[in-house]
């Protein structure tokens, strides 16, 4: 879907008649009245918890309308980064280091670290990076993992890999993994997952034919597992990988913190 989306700036009037519409309609789908006067951040603030907290559902085809424009604006509003603004590693050349939203960043995928029902965070307002991609991917990318998970018919696994469709994010793709849990506590058993995890990814960007992905830092979030562990894994396992089957995959490393950079640069070689 998101091929045909054009991003645009989003005025900061349009902004805010959006979101007032967009939380009306929200609120209204769950027979409930919500506030929808306010500034800007308040009203995103509202229709980010609304839809955090809404189940996989079809929408009103006006609802969407609205929603893909405002969403689509506000990435746009950030700035989108591909390729071209990421810093290649001086030891393999197909790596790269890129730190910023990955919900902001166009390439043929980009991996979200997800849980197990593989439905998003339903935490209004959450920080983690799960929570990120289908606020600003839309509604629709619920409702796509929904369908998913009902044809498979249970959890997803450590350490496997499912794609969607971007729909309103920059990427073509997302594709959806679930990465260890250790809280700190990191096993011979966690460090396996973990490889496993990027190269699922790798492997479903592969047999869809994609020609670059943009990783996020996988479990080193809310499960806990030491980017400083975490990183070398990672890149180990990425460049091993490229090594082993000949691909010309491109492959970002997404940071957003001071550690993550500190220790993907170092694993980079940067």
């Amino acid at each position: 879907m998101n091929e045909t989306i054009g991003y645009h700036k989003l005025p900061h009037a349009e902004a805010k008649q959006l979101l007032a519409e967009l939380v009306a309609g929200f609120a209204e789908e769950r027979d409930e009245q919500a506030r929808t006067a306010g500034e800007v951040d308040d009203l995103f603030a509202e229709f980010r918890a609304l839809v955090n907290t809404r189940p996989p559902a079809e929408a009103d085809p006006d609802l969407l309308q609205a929603q893909d424009r405002l969403l689509t604006g506000m990435v746009a509003n950030r700035g989108i980064a591909d390729i071209s603004n990421t810093e290649p590693s001086p030891h393999d050349g197909r790596l790269s280091l890129w730190r910023g939203d990955i919900t902001a960043f166009r390439a043929d995928a980009i991996v979200n670290a997800a849980n197990s029902q593989m439905l998003g965070c339903w935490v209004p307002g959450h920080k983690c990076i799960d929570n990120a991609i289908h606020t600003f991917a839309g509604v629709q990318l619920r409702l796509e993992c929904a369908e998913l998970m009902r044809a498979q018919g249970h959890e997803e696994p450590t350490g496997a890999a499912k794609i969607t469709s971007g729909w309103n994010l920059p990427a073509k793709h997302i594709i959806h993994t679930v990465g260890p849990i250790c809280m700190g506590q990191v096993t011979d058993r966690n460090r396996a997952a973990l490889v496993s995890c990027y190269l699922s990814c790798l492997e479903c960007a592969r047999d869809n034919g994609l020609e670059s992905i943009a990783f996020c830092g996988i479990s080193t979030g809310v499960f806990g597992f030491p980017v400083a562990e975490a990183a070398p894994i990672a890149v180990d396992a990425v460049s091993s990988w490229l090594d082993e089957t000949g691909s010309a995959l491109r492959v970002v490393f997404d940071v957003f913190t001071d550690e993550e950079e500190r220790c993907y640069r170092k694993a980079l070689g940067l």
